[in-house]
């Protein structure tokens, strides 16, 4: 995954690292569903990167932004619930609330901070933990769906909140390629996505298209250059 200014990986690597912080609610009973906090951490990804505050020439949060970008694109996923998510929505950021009817996610992103200089508020909360479930299989989509999809690969196995970071990467790759037309229709529309798991023959079909593919880096969980997530958006497919 390279960030919209285009340099190299090693240039990347030798810039100074950020990292986007999300934070998941998880509350012992009544935890989101797995797709809804996929979707909600994705759509939280967007509603930053469209901010006022992080576009803006003179923003508050568009530097942070800036050298997020300039570097490695990482994004982590850390869990609270009670006192210890009241305490993290005190910290500058969003917070984006499913669609679920029941126990919707609710994820609230943050400005990048330097890799090594999370705020004590969000530095203490654990990244493992975020085994979440779906009570019922997500729908299947309908042969003339039209919205944009980010397609999760059905071969990698990951936790959920692993697969919450993919998913926002997904929704950032699609953002970049869009044309700023497109780009204001879906921020207008409140960034509409699904999140679903093609089967492995569709997999490998999107993986052979002109879509964009999130390839993991492998910090964490995962085979370094693992092809986890296809950015699927109209726009995009109308290209091909």
């Amino acid at each position: 995954m390279t960030s919209p200014f285009q340099h190299q990986a090693a240039e990347r690597d030798a810039a100074p690292q950020f990292v986007l912080p999300l934070v998941v609610r998880i509350e012992r009973d009544a935890p989101p569903a797995r797709t809804d906090a996929l979707e909600t951490a994705a759509r939280a990804v967007l509603t930053l990167l469209s901010d006022e505050r992080a576009t803006a020439d003179d923003g508050e949060w568009t530097q942070a932004v800036r050298d997020w970008q300039d570097a490695r694109i990482r994004k982590v996923v850390r869990r609270a619930r009670g006192s210890e998510w009241r305490r993290a929505t005190e910290l500058p950021g969003i917070t984006l609330t499913g669609t679920a009817e029941t126990s919707p996610a609710e994820v609230r992103v943050f400005p990048p901070v330097p890799l090594d200089g999370w705020p004590k508020e969000l530095a203490k909360l654990q990244v493992s933990g975020t085994e979440l479930a779906d009570p019922e299989p997500p729908a299947p989509l309908p042969s003339d769906h039209q919205g944009p999809v980010l397609w999760m690969n059905p071969e990698v196995t990951m936790s959920a909140g692993k697969a919450m970071a993919q998913a926002g990467h997904g929704a950032q790759l699609a953002w970049w390629e869009l044309s700023d037309a497109d780009r204001a229709a879906w921020r207008a529309a409140a960034f509409p996505l699904t999140v679903r798991t093609p089967s492995p023959d569709a997999w490998s079909q999107l993986v052979a298209s002109p879509l964009p593919v999130v390839r993991d880096a492998g910090f964490t969980e995962i085979a370094p250059g693992s092809a986890t997530v296809i950015a699927d958006h109209p726009s995009l497919r109308a290209r091909f």
